[in-house]
């Protein structure tokens, strides 16, 4: 609780008028992250499928009476987990070839002796409960646990047993260690981490409701604020909305598993701490020393810095905007709000010591994807601006487990390309028509042997 605890008293010391609304939400978040939970440990990130053996629902047991579907786990989206055989078969992957974690949830009827007659049939078979928490539904409970099992038990195998025992709608996943932190701490850091910055809501988002897409939709014009959508948000199984704090609408979707109420309470109570904390960013920020002796801040930038982007556009020639936008000159303006605002992800801008913005950089949440993308003012070009800002841009997206980051520009953007292979990364080119793609690779052995900024991280207090 150390990281938590440091980051609620900086607030409370340094932002005047949070400490009473900060300590409120996160008694929300940490209210509902412990409704009708029973946890010795509890669980973190789930990752890729294809890594976890993880399986969809079962079908309902016969006779199970359940009535609802399960819930999914509150993990993060692109952990890596231990290995597994397709068989859902553990190797020596922290738990050693005698046990496995997995993860599971599972529907069971809500009435005496139900969840029992479940606990006792997993006991048979040596399995060991390490965190249950309780998810209440109209018809019947959702139960989701952090399970120890023997190296031999398959995932076709523990749902299996479970069916058997009465649960329904059972669905499993490998877990790992991220899966043991307890949940009023992980929520706890969500709602810190959110605080400090606005362009952490998705990414909160992402930790707290497991691999899922998000999506925010800025307000319709001229139509009422977060379209059809209710002041409280709606959940509709597999998809809730809840309204973002700027108008708009965030969407998460999450097509193998429903959430449930408890996730949605949790989900609305991070995006209403957003809401009462207003705009804000880290005041982190470095200095570097361009190759011919002057000096250029990086630091975050959001929409308040959108007039300085706009006269770093007017001393841009046509050229250099027209590689950067890869349309009409005289729309590039129209961008920035977007480009700037936290909710889309997060600006870099490359700063002088007169305050001039130079240089911005953007990493973009695409729903499951993340863009980079990069505009220096032409006189400030191969300075090695733009390769400064790439990199720490690639490290902040390394740091939120992106697979892979990508950029979208011309063929002829050599400065672009030099930027994307001065990484060390695997790249993939795709090109058509001009238009060139370039994906970066960010798997761990890549990130070890890349080039990425080791030093100060910006946005970091």
């Amino acid at each position: 609780m150390s990281d938590v605890t440091h980051a609620v008293a900086h607030l409370a010391e340094h932002v005047p008028g949070v400490p009473v609304m900060l300590l409120a939400s996160m008694a929300a978040l940490a209210v509902t992250a412990g409704f009708r939970t029973r946890w010795t440990r509890r669980h973190g990130h789930a990752p890729p499928t294809d890594d976890t053996g993880s399986r969809p629902p079962s079908a309902p047991a016969a006779g199970s009476g359940a009535g609802a579907g399960a819930g999914a786990g509150a993990g993060i989206g692109n952990d890596t987990a231990a290995t597994t055989a397709s068989d859902g078969r553990a190797d020596d992957g922290g738990e050693g070839v005698d046990s496995a974690l997995w993860r599971m949830r599972t529907t069971v009827r809500d009435t005496p002796g139900s969840l029992a007659a479940l606990c006792a049939a997993l006991a048979e078979r040596r399995v060991d409960i390490l965190s249950l928490q309780t998810h209440p539904l109209a018809e019947g409970t959702v139960d989701e646990f952090l399970l120890r099992a023997p190296g031999e038990l398959t995932a076709t195998e523990l749902v299996e047993v479970v069916s058997a025992a009465g649960g329904a709608d059972t669905w499993t996943e490998r877990a790992d260690a991220h899966d043991l932190v307890d949940a009023p701490t992980r929520v706890l850091a969500l709602a810190a981490r959110t605080a400090q910055d606005a362009a952490e809501l998705p990414l909160a988002l992402r930790q707290l409701l497991g691999r899922c897409t998000i999506r925010s939709l800025p307000a319709a014009a001229g139509g009422r604020p977060g379209g059809e959508v209710p002041p409280e948000g709606s959940l509709e199984d597999t998809v809730l909305r809840l309204r973002a704090p700027e108008g708009g609408v965030i969407t998460v979707e999450r097509p193998y598993l429903p959430f449930t109420p408890a996730e949605f309470a949790r989900a609305r109570a991070l995006v209403e701490l957003d809401a009462r904390l207003g705009p804000r960013l880290p005041r982190g920020r470095d200095v570097l020393t361009l190759a011919e002796g002057s000096d250029v801040t990086v630091r975050r930038a959001d929409t308040r810095d959108v007039p300085a982007a706009k006269a770093m556009h007017e001393r841009c020639s046509a050229r250099t905007l027209g590689m950067r936008y890869h349309g009409p000159v005289g729309d590039a303006d129209r961008y920035l709000n977007h480009l700037l605002s936290p909710r889309f992800g997060r600006t870099l801008a490359a700063q002088t010591a007169s305050g001039r913005i130079v240089g911005l950089g953007h990493l973009l949440w695409d729903g499951d994807e993340t863009e980079v993308a990069l505009l220096v003012e032409d006189a400030w070009q191969h300075r090695g601006i733009g390769g400064e800002l790439l990199g720490r841009l690639v490290a902040m997206a390394a740091e939120t487990d992106c697979a892979s980051v990508y950029a979208v520009t011309q063929a002829s953007n050599t400065g672009m390309v030099a930027a994307m292979r001065g990484l060390g990364l695997p790249l993939d080119y795709q090109i058509e028509e001009g238009t060139l793609v370039i994906t970066a690779r960010l798997d761990s052995a890549s990130r070890a042997a890349a080039r990425l900024p080791q030093g100060q991280r910006i946005g970091r207090d």
